[in-house]
């Protein structure tokens, strides 16, 4: 095990460049599947999960690709293959992430549960309820999650608990349903705001986020935007707390 040995008692001073937020990046990268058109995020974190994210993607058919040090540009021009595999979503459990969107865009998906256990009470199972209630055919068999719906239709979610990427998920899958969709109990983080409005930039109309009720009315088709990922709220409080305990002074940037 990696052990790091601090050697405290020393104020902290200087300034810290905060990263883009993983958990608004990935949710992003997922949405690039609700268009052919391009798409470009900004300030993205060169994490593992982003790597794992890139490796997911490419395998169902995106054009994925670096830049700039923070930049990645994607292209789901023609989507290949709808299966998010087992040896991927086992890294990362946001690979759920890309069920809705593959299942609004192109009809059907399938995708590993992480572990490749049986659902029970997983929060993955708050995705698949909330798809249902979209209209969606679901079923779960040999540790994979399969959908499938001709045109997803709008509906009222009512969440038993609060998800994160439930949210998301159903969120993305609604901005291509027919009809309007309510989503309650609906989490409130920052990261479901800043997916929200990527996707307002992309053509979808949705109202509440940030609120417990989220309104989606779904569009036939989202178009391709540039966006820029919000800071890491978690990483910007690390530094903050550290300078004040420290009784230091410490430059958020």
């Amino acid at each position: 095990m990696d052990k790091l040995r601090v050697k405290g008692g020393i104020p902290l001073h200087g300034s810290v460049r905060i990263s883009g937020a993983k958990n608004s990046a990935l949710p992003a990268m997922a949405a690039a599947l609700l268009t052919a058109d391009e798409v470009l995020l900004e300030n993205v974190p060169m994490v593992n999960d982003i790597f794992t994210a890139r490796r997911l993607l490419r395998e169902l058919g995106v054009s994925v690709e670096f830049e700039g040090g923070h930049g990645v540009r994607l292209r789901a021009e023609k989507i290949r293959s709808h299966e998010a595999p087992y040896d991927l979503v086992k890294t990362m459990r946001a690979s759920v992430l890309v069920l809705g969107p593959l299942l609004a865009r192109t009809g059907r998906a399938r995708v590993s549960l992480p572990g490749g256990c049986a659902i029970g009470a997983r929060p993955i199972n708050l995705h698949i309820k909330g798809l249902e209630r979209l209209g969606a055919r679901m079923k779960t068999e040999h540790g994979y999650v399969e959908a499938s719906a001709a045109r997803l239709s709008g509906a009222e979610i009512v969440f038993d608990k609060i998800t994160v990427t439930g949210t998301e998920n159903l969120m993305m899958a609604a901005a291509l349903a027919n009809g309007v969709t309510v989503l309650q109990n609906a989490a409130c983080e920052p990261e479901v705001v800043d997916l929200a409005e990527m996707l307002n930039k992309m053509g979808a109309k949705i109202a509440g986020a940030g609120t417990p009720a989220i309104t989606i009315e779904g569009e036939s088709e989202l178009k391709g935007t540039s966006h820029r990922i919000i800071p890491d709220r978690i990483e910007a409080g690390t530094f903050l707390v550290a300078g004040a305990i420290t009784n230091g002074e410490i430059e958020i940037l």
